[in-house]
C-alpha cells in the first residue's frame, strides 16, 4: 500500500521569511505548507504567510511547541477545523482522506537524548505527505522544510527507526 499526496513544500530558511525566525520556523512552515495544501483542496484562501504564523502560533527561538500549535491553530482557524494530537494509525487515515499530517520529531522532551540510536531528526516539525509499506516494513514520507539555500526536499524513512521520537497533529476541516 502506498499514499503520496501532491503537496507543494516550502524551505524555513527562504527569503520571504525573516531572518530571525528562519532557525526556529519549521513549525509555522509546517502549518503554511499543510493549510495552503488543505484551502486549496477545499477552495478557501491561506491569509497569512510564515511571519505571520510564526507570530499567530507561538514561535521561539527554541522552536514551536505541540501544545502551543494545537490551541493557537484552533484558535486561528475556528471551530469549522478539527486540531488534535493523533496517533499513527489516525495519521495514516488522514493521509488516505487526502490530508497532509504535522510531525514533529522530538528526542528532548520525549526523553530520548540519551538513546544510541540517533532518529532523523532531534527536534523538527515536518508536513507528513505519504507512507508506503515495504517487505512489512512502514516508511513515511515528509517535505524536510529545506535548508540554507535548498529547497524543502521529499525524504522517505522508516518509522521504526524513528517511532519513540515522533508526534503527530491532524489539521482538518470538520465534515459538515
Amino acid at each position: 500500500m502506498r499514499v503520496l499526496l501532491n503537496v507543494n513544500g516550502r524551505s524555513q530558511y527562504s527569503a520571504e521569511i525573516r531572518p530571525e525566525f528562519q532557525n526556529s520556523a519549521c513549525g509555522p512552515t509546517t502549518a503554511h505548507v499543510i493549510l495552503t495544501y488543505l484551502c486549496q483542496k477545499n477552495d478557501a484562501v491561506l491569509t497569512h504567510d510564515i511571519n505571520e504564523l510564526y507570530t499567530l502560533l507561538g514561535g521561539t527561538k527554541i522552536g514551536l511547541f505541540k501544545w502551543r500549535m494545537i490551541r493557537n491553530l484552533r484558535k486561528l482557524l475556528g471551530e469549522n477545523w478539527c486540531v488534535e494530537e493523533c496517533t499513527l494509525t489516525q495519521a495514516i487515515e488522514q493521509l488516505r482522506e487526502g490530508n497532509p499530517v504535522a510531525m514533529r520529531f522530538d528526542v528532548y522532551f520525549s526523553g530520548q537524548f540519551l538513546s544510541k540510536h540517533k532518529p532523523l531528526y532531534n527536534y523538527h516539525w515536518v508536513p507528513l505527505i505519504g507512507y508506503e509499506i515495504k517487505d512489512s516494513e512502514l516508511y513515511l514520507t515528509i517535505h524536510d522544510n529545506g535548508g540554507r539555500n535548498r529547497d524543502s526536499q521529499v525524504r522517505s524513512f522508516k518509522y521504526d527507526d524513528n517511532r519513540k521520537v515522533l508526534n503527530f497533529i491532524k489539521v482538518a476541516p470538520k465534515q459538515r
